[in-house]
């Protein structure tokens, strides 16, 4: 069954949170840019489609169809998701191998603000300052990214489980003006 309003709202509610984060720590064009593929036809039908709710919809398009067509289309141009920084290596063998790349402070940053906004948005009045981390936690054996970046995500997450939303983006804001 098609969702189109309630996907548009939750991608619109979603993004504008990115957004007030974003502007926060200083990232207007990224605030601004911030998933807008999402609107367009490739992903915004397949997200009404598969809408849930509660969670992404590509999660009920991956476990209906075997993969998320729009996932594939947005991870492909956006660059605050690791899976945008990934490539393959050629060994010294010869063989071929996928690994993350190092991403620029400034789209973890972005990645930052997007699990604290898809946090809010799905767990709502359940959301803790400690929810993105464990998200992340959850998933990190299984995540191909670079170590350094996965490293500098990880701590900004463990700044905002341990001291809270202020001191996290004081953190991270200060991250950004040291990796510029």
């Amino acid at each position: 069954m098609l969702h189109p309003i309630k996907h548009f709202k939750t991608i619109t509610e979603h993004r504008n949170t990115v957004m007030r984060y974003c502007f926060r720590l200083g990232l207007y064009r990224q605030g601004l840019l911030h998933d807008l593929s999402k609107y367009g036809p490739t992903e915004f039908w397949r997200g009404a489609k598969f809408y849930q709710g509660d969670r992404s919809p590509n999660d009920a398009e991956r476990r209906q169809t075997g993969i998320t067509l729009a996932w594939l289309h947005h991870k492909g141009r956006n660059k605050h998701h690791l899976e945008y920084w990934t490539d393959y290596r050629i060994q010294p063998d010869g063989s071929v191998r996928y690994e993350g790349c190092p991403m620029p402070i400034r789209y973890i940053a972005e990645s930052f603000c997007d699990r604290i906004a898809a946090s809010r948005i799905y767990l709502k009045d359940k959301y803790t300052d400690d929810a993105p981390y464990q998200y992340f936690t959850r998933s990190k054996s299984r995540i191909l990214m670079h170590p350094d970046s996965m490293r500098e995500l990880e701590r900004m997450l463990e700044v905002l489980k341990d001291e809270g939303e202020e001191a996290a983006l004081t953190y991270v804001k200060k991250r950004i003006k040291q990796g510029e």
